[in-house]
């Protein structure tokens, strides 16, 4: 599938890729980013226009972003109601909540680019907790703009070598990535054991 989608990029790059982030940044497991490196390879020998290809990759991203905010806002509330009628686990969504409230819009930049494959997540729980939808747009723009141009860039530079780039590229995001979830959990577990009756304090 991978290689039948890298072989349409030059003749169906801006739409491609549009196609592609879209349903990247809704969770489906579509290889947008070495697509766009792939897009940028194309662009480096004159097959593909990069700003094209660039308008096209940031516009889906930015679409998909919009959508799963827009299903977190309309659905995510009502299930995360439903998990949040145990008291612990209440407890913890609540903090959880006020954490992203707090901090939205760094949680919504880094996982647009540093921490991507969370990113879908982010924008289901962004609209569920009722981020400001100004708030995260602009900082969502800004964090898929950013990770668009670094692959873009990074293959247009190094065409000769995408199958080595692609490889450490995407190695590095998934060890981010799984940083990124085991400080989560670890989080979760410390909030969750405070939470419980008799717990022992912290001096």
């Amino acid at each position: 599938m991978i290689d039948t989608m890298m072989a349409l990029v030059p003749d169906y790059g801006p739409w491609l890729l549009l196609v592609a982030t879209f349903f990247s940044c809704l969770g489906l497991p579509i290889p947008a980013s070495l697509l766009m490196l792939t897009g940028g390879a194309f662009a480096a020998t004159g097959d593909l226009a990069l700003v094209s290809v660039a308008a096209g990759a940031l516009a889906g991203a930015v679409a998909g972003d919009q959508a799963g905010f827009a299903i977190g806002r309309w659905g995510g509330g009502a299930l995360l109601d439903r998990i949040g009628r145990n008291a612990t686990r209440g407890a913890v969504i609540r903090k959880a909540g006020e954490k992203l409230t707090a901090n939205g819009a760094g949680a919504v930049f880094l996982s647009r680019w540093l921490f991507s494959p969370l990113g879908p997540w982010v924008n289901l729980a962004a609209g569920a907790i009722g981020l400001r939808w100004l708030t995260f747009s602009a900082v969502g723009v800004a964090g898929e703009a950013l990770w668009v141009g670094t692959y873009l860039i990074a293959g247009y530079l190094f065409s000769k070598n995408i199958s080595d780039l692609a490889y450490t590229m995407g190695s590095l995001i998934g060890f981010l990535a799984a940083g990124a979830v085991a400080l989560g959990l670890g989080g979760w577990l410390w909030h969750t054991a405070r939470a419980r009756p008799g717990a022992a304090k912290v001096a």
